[in-house]
């Protein structure tokens, strides 16, 4: 159901010489596309043989790569330079790593503040409407799931954007019977994010006459100590996960690199038939042309545990939260796979997905404006940079689709929960309201998707002990 409105990877010499000699001598034949969609095309290319140089280690080919990417790549520019810019500055960092001292010394003075922090969630809120679907459907789903409590305890994994937590405050004070005891154990890694989500929901809930508390713990993830949740005996639980638990995937290379879940391959495709190019936005273009080699096919089948990666943190986390016995727990994550082994195929299944997220801003808003580039920047390119540069406990961004998440829940002991019809009626209207044409919700199997003309973006799941 649904809702709302050629590059040979080896890495030859030969064969990357000669694609980048044919870039700077190559006259396109007349009707190929436009001069923007050229442009495009051989971006792709070359960063896809970058991709492979970098891998194989040849630094001089990959610098010749990013040379030419350099020239035509820009962050304020199109879709496609834009995220080239984002994406060879990820290959770059990559080839520093080998130099721990340039490396630590290029990072030591990258520091977000907290206000930069919030600025960049808060303009991925504004600007993008997947924060807003995923409260509208995960607070139904809270909302029937805990009909008749009158003391609840939600744990917020990521407790960051007050948005969500306002509006379950306006349905459970709507409820027949009246709002419930409600408290809020908000996990975050910033102090003063915390101290700023007190604030906010504690004004909201006097306001509502709602008896609250909110206790803030200031934790990373994978550090947490879940008997610092306080978790009573009598008090409906609730576990709230927004675009989080993937973090706890990072596992160490060397183990990583003997499991089942590291494999290689090889494919090719001929530039002539890629350059068959169609008015298509990017992100369809890439879906329908990119050989199936760069789609992810490491990936596995979702039913066999051998296709994940050995993640015993993962493991252990998710039998701790099943332990608290939660009545209902929600979850958001990237529905992508961006978890592979592989260099070249990560990098190809992260440009075809970051490929329709730059598209959603580039038909929504203005690409001069300086909002849109810090967001690109500070989130998505920070994303980017940690999908490609980054390996072993410092690849944070391992993203993975909703049939492996299914999984791992499964083996942990949760079952599927049904999200609400109300919940998808509710956010479809939404996206007919407020006038975000592209944007659409499908169910499936009882889980949503996020979608960007029909390609799923972020995915929505509920479960229970």
């Amino acid at each position: 159901m649904q809702i709302g409105g050629m590059v040979q990877d080896k890495g030859s010499s030969s064969v990357s010489s000669s694609l980048l000699q044919d870039f700077t001598s190559m006259s396109l034949s007349p009707g190929i596309g436009s001069p923007s969609e050229e442009r495009g095309l051989w971006l792709i290319q070359l960063l896809l043989a970058c991709s492979s140089h970098v891998a194989s280690g040849n630094i001089e080919h990959a610098n010749s790569c990013l040379e030419h990417i350099a020239y035509l790549a820009s962050p304020d520019g199109d879709t496609m330079q834009r995220i080239a810019a984002y994406f060879s500055h990820a290959l770059a960092l990559r080839i520093l790593k080998a130099w721990t001292g340039v490396d630590k010394a290029l990072h030591s003075t990258r520091i977000k503040s907290v206000s930069e922090g919030i600025l960049v969630r808060r303009l991925f809120f504004d600007f993008c409407p997947f924060l807003k679907l995923s409260y509208l459907v995960m607070n139904q789903a809270i909302i029937e799931a805990l009909e008749g409590e009158r003391v609840v305890h939600i744990i917020d994994l990521n407790s960051f954007e007050p948005a969500q937590w306002i509006n379950l405050f306006q349905l459970l004070s709507a409820r027949p019977e009246g709002p419930p005891h409600l408290r809020i154990t908000g996990i975050h890694e910033q102090k003063e994010v915390l101290e700023m989500m007190a604030l906010r929901l504690n004004e909201e809930a006097e306001k509502l006459d709602i008896p609250f508390q909110f206790a803030g713990i200031t934790s990373k993830l994978e550090n947490l100590d879940l008997e610092a949740l306080t978790v009573k005996t009598g008090e409906a639980l609730v576990i709230s996960s927004v675009l989080q638990l993937h973090a706890l995937l990072s596992v160490d290379d060397e183990m990583y690199r003997r499991s089942p879940y590291a494999s290689s391959g090889s494919n090719s495709a001929n530039l002539q038939m890629v350059l068959q190019m169609k008015q298509r936005t990017l992100g369809e273009w890439l879906e329908k042309e990119l050989p199936p080699y760069y789609l992810g096919s490491d990936s596995g089948s979702a039913s066999s545990s051998l296709s994940f990666n050995p993640a015993p943190r993962m493991t252990n986390f998710l039998n701790a939260l099943r332990g608290l016995s939660p009545k209902l727990m929600v979850i958001m994550e990237q529905e992508s796979n961006h978890n592979g082994s592989n260099l070249k195929e990560r990098l190809s299944e992260a440009l075809q997905y970051y490929a329709n997220v730059f598209d959603c801003l580039e038909l929504t808003v203005q690409r001069a404006l300086a909002e849109r580039q810090k967001l690109e920047k500070m989130m998505f390119g920070e994303e980017i940079e940690n999908i490609i540069a980054s390996e072993g406990v410092e690849r944070k961004e391992r993203h993975e689709k909703l049939d492996k998440w299914a999984v791992r829940l499964e083996m942990a002991g949760f079952g599927k929960v049904s999200l609400s019809y109300n919940g998808l009626l509710q956010a479809g209207a939404f996206l007919r309201g407020h006038g975000f044409e592209g944007y659409n919700l499908k169910e499936e199997d009882g889980c949503v998707l996020l979608c960007w003309k029909n390609t799923p973006l972020y995915s929505l799941s509920a479960w229970r002990r």
